[in-house]
């Protein structure tokens, strides 16, 4: 089996409690206006075997402090999605945190056929038009669902967003190209730009370089 993936870094500090494992899978239909990951909407690049993925997640599962899968759309990938899950429960005991642009109905079937792989999951569509205050979360319409005693440490951030919660991890890919993982605060990716120029930088973003979901 293959399976699309935009990134796998660790540590993530910036999305859920510690030093996490992040696995961003590549694809997403909604498409979202306002994403900042408009690089992970394209389908059909960034194929790997599955098992490659997965000797990935369980070489990293010792040290991780926790999982966050995020894209892309993970539920596009279902079975891939169940497989780095499963393996990851089998190699660690700490927990499971998925964003997905999908609302909770859309995303029951997925969870009923594999119980007990996801301890917390921030469900619904990125909105731009709509405020941004709660924690670990780019818009008010997404919500944050506990579903283990695992995942009961994501209670304490069922609450309104601080300061600290809108820090980002900055990576380097091989390329010499920087990608931020987190949830900026509105304005911020402008506010950085802003100030890059200010020193006599170039940039650019993803959306600019023409990425589509196709």
């Amino acid at each position: 089996m293959k399976v699309a993936v935009s990134r796998v870094h660790f540590p993530v500090t910036a999305l859920g409690p510690g030093r996490r494992l992040g696995v961003w899978l590549q694809g997403c239909s909604l498409g979202c206006p306002g994403c900042i990951s408009v690089d992970t909407w394209r389908h059909r690049v960034g194929e790997v075997d599955l098992d490659q993925l997965l000797d990935a997640v369980a070489g990293r599962a010792d040290a991780a402090e926790g999982l966050t899968v995020s894209g892309g759309e993970p539920f596009e990938q279902p079975e891939a999605l169940a497989a780095l899950l499963t393996i990851w429960r089998k190699r660690s005991n700490r927990s499971a945190l998925v964003f997905t642009g999908w609302e909770i109905g859309e995303v029951e079937p997925w969870l009923g056929r594999h119980p007990g792989l996801i301890d917390a999951l921030v469900t619904g569509p990125f909105r731009a038009d709509l405020p941004q205050t709660l924690a670990l979360r780019g818009s008010d319409n997404q919500r944050l669902h506990v579903l283990t005693p695992l995942g009961a440490e994501f209670h304490s951030y069922d609450r309104p967003a601080v300061a600290a919660d809108r820090r980002l991890d900055v990576m380097f890919d091989e390329d010499g190209d920087a990608w931020m993982a987190g949830i900026p605060a509105r304005g911020d990716i402008a506010r950085l730009r802003r100030a890059l120029a200010t020193a006599g930088h170039r940039s650019s973003s993803s959306a600019e370089l023409g990425v589509s979901a196709a």
